[in-house]
């Protein structure tokens, strides 16, 4: 598993406007689901060390109608923020990670 692999694949997906499932990014990376979930969880945590946006909110999850899947609302509340319109931080970091 490489995270630059990860970081340039999410960065790449922002400056194309684009979001990708779990499971299609898991296969172009060629990583099994639960190892992307742990790293998409150290990212989180790097990006909010660092004051990053959240990248890994371009993910959706399969069931989540475009939404991330709930294990990163979960994530966020561990680093300390809970967004009270999930679908509005979640449309308004992918704008700002698109700009």
């Amino acid at each position: 598993m490489n995270s630059a692999s990860l970081e340039a694949r999410l960065d790449a997906l922002a400056a194309s406007g684009g979001t990708i499932t779990y499971g299609a990014l898991a296969r172009d990376l060629g990583w099994r689901v639960a190892d992307l979930t742990a790293a998409l969880e150290r990212l989180m945590e790097e990006d909010a060390a660092a004051g990053r946006l959240q990248r890994a909110a371009l993910l959706e999850g399969r069931l989540s109608n475009g939404m991330p899947a709930p294990g990163f609302f979960l994530k966020l509340a561990e680093l300390g923020h809970t967004p009270a319109d999930p679908a509005a931080y979640v449309a308004e970091t992918r704008t700002r990670l698109r700009g």
